[in-house]
């Protein structure tokens, strides 16, 4: 069964930093597109960054600069580094992954695995 956990949400005040870690169990990360979403209250999931095949990146434009998405195959983790967060970036953060998926493209929403989500909360 393939289950994925993330880590490392918190509070922390305007400009510091955190990041976020997404453990898969059940399945190898590869060459799939995986990405990191975001939901605040009274909000749809958006994207905040993807990870392709090819290596490719994507970040939202509100965090293009100031978030990081990379990725550890030995150790089975997806990362979001987060800097100089701003009280917007409060929200539960997903990880998501789709083995069957080479690249992010069409709806994301539809990415086979979804993790329970981490909370990241932002005071200004």
């Amino acid at each position: 069964q393939v289950q994925l956990a993330e880590s490392g949400g918190g509070s922390v005040q305007a400009g510091g930093s955190l990041r976020l870690s997404c453990t898969a169990s059940g399945y190898s990360y590869g060459r799939y597109c995986m990405g990191w979403f975001r939901q605040a209250p009274g909000k749809e999931r958006a994207v905040v960054a993807t990870s392709d095949s090819r290596g490719t990146t994507t970040y939202a434009d509100s965090v293009k600069g100031r978030f990081t998405i990379s990725k550890d195959n030995v150790k089975n983790t997806l990362y979001l580094q987060m800097n100089s967060l701003k009280p917007e970036d409060t929200a539960m953060y997903y990880c998501a992954a789709d083995p069957t998926r080479a690249y992010c493209m069409g709806n994301l929403a539809t990415l086979r695995y979804w993790g329970q989500g981490t909370q990241v909360t932002v005071s200004s």
